[in-house]
């Protein structure tokens, strides 16, 4: 990682700007077309939400401005970003996972299964890193969402925010999944969120 120098940053006054409000965030819920990473999934007995999850990481690690975070009021660029995804336990509880990217999808599912079975045989809510080189995430295969709120902190964050609603069955046999992003405008502009939609559309359909 590195620090970006911010007095000779083209987003400078797009940065100061942001970052002086009490909620910086803004949000979209974007429909992505997961016809392809379903039947993938399926046809190869993996985890969908592994397949699709996969994806999107490819996606914010292709995209700059998705990795870049306000500590101690730097910016800063990580290198790789990870996903701190929740997973439920048996007990319909859940615990925030840290699972470490990898290009390699065989190898990004055993990190996720390592985490899956650390939050099952423990009550921890948070995981043992816990570092801002992630986005924060949640699948809500409960409920077909067409728009979703984050909590914040009340405190400055920069951490990208998203969540995967349930899946939904269309009557061309296409197969929807929407998509819900919060980002810091300091940070990411609705630009960069396109490129990202771009980016993770393209992968699914890989």
């Amino acid at each position: 990682m590195h620090a970006i120098d911010i007095n000779t940053w083209s987003r400078k006054p797009h940065y100061e700007h942001f970052k002086a409000l009490k909620d910086p965030y803004f949000g979209v819920t974007i429909p992505f077309d997961v016809t392809a990473a379903y039947h993938m999934a399926k046809a190869n007995n993996i985890s969908f939400f592994g397949k699709y999850l996969h994806d999107c990481m490819k996606a914010v690690n292709a995209i700059e401005e998705f990795k870049l975070r306000i500590i101690d009021d730097q910016v800063i660029k990580y290198d790789v970003i990870n996903a701190s995804a929740t997973l439920m336990r048996a007990n319909k509880t859940f615990g925030f996972t840290y699972i470490e990217f990898d290009d390699d999808l065989n190898q990004f599912l055993k990190n996720i299964n390592s985490e899956k079975n650390r939050i099952e045989k423990s009550n921890d809510l948070y995981p043992l890193r816990n570092d801002q080189a992630c986005i924060h995430c949640s699948a809500l295969p409960w409920l077909n969402f067409t728009g979703h709120k984050e909590p914040v902190s009340g405190e400055l964050e920069s951490v990208p925010k998203l969540a995967f609603s349930k899946i939904e069955h269309q009557h061309d046999e296409r197969i929807k999944l929407n998509v819900s992003i919060n980002v810091n405008h300091a940070l990411v502009d609705g630009y960069h969120v396109g490129l990202f939609s771009e980016k993770f559309q393209h992968y699914l359909n890989k």
